[in-house]
């Protein structure tokens, strides 16, 4: 039943890191539409972008604790690509360069929305087989 139940939380984190990644990619689109100025735009990317970050590393750290390794290692590359950006304070939108960065930023946010909705396929699955153990027992 505790297996079953961080599989849910699993669940809802990477939804909520999707939901993120989707708002960002919403913001980028606006502004490559002119819906709103390179300000506003970049203001709202920026104010989520280090909870994301944070809730990548939490979601990692509760692979680890609860002992799912594969899961954990399969979130590794997109934990160390976070600390990477951050490290060399390349994790803020400039909103003097955005236009500039426009495809590069969205293409960033196609890939980690991809490589996420994987890791959700990959959780639900196991939440479905934990749920069907639980079931058996």
């Amino acid at each position: 039943m505790g297996d079953m139940l961080a599989w849910i939380l699993f669940f809802f984190i990477l939804l909520g890191l999707i939901i993120i990644v989707v708002y960002q990619l919403m913001c980028l689109s606006d502004l490559e539409f002119d819906y709103i100025n390179p300000y506003d735009s970049a203001s709202r990317i920026n104010q989520v972008i280090l909870p994301e970050f944070i809730t990548e590393g939490v979601l990692c750290f509760l692979y680890l604790v609860t002992g799912h390794w594969i899961m954990s290692l399969l979130s590794v590359p997109y934990l160390y690509y976070n600390v990477k950006l951050y490290m060399q304070r390349q994790h803020l939108i400039d909103v003097t360069e955005i236009f500039n960065l426009l495809d590069r930023e969205k293409k960033r946010r196609l890939f980690k929305l991809g490589y996420l909705v994987v890791l959700l396929f990959l959780s639900l699955f196991w939440l479905i087989y934990s749920a069907l153990e639980d079931i058996e027992d």
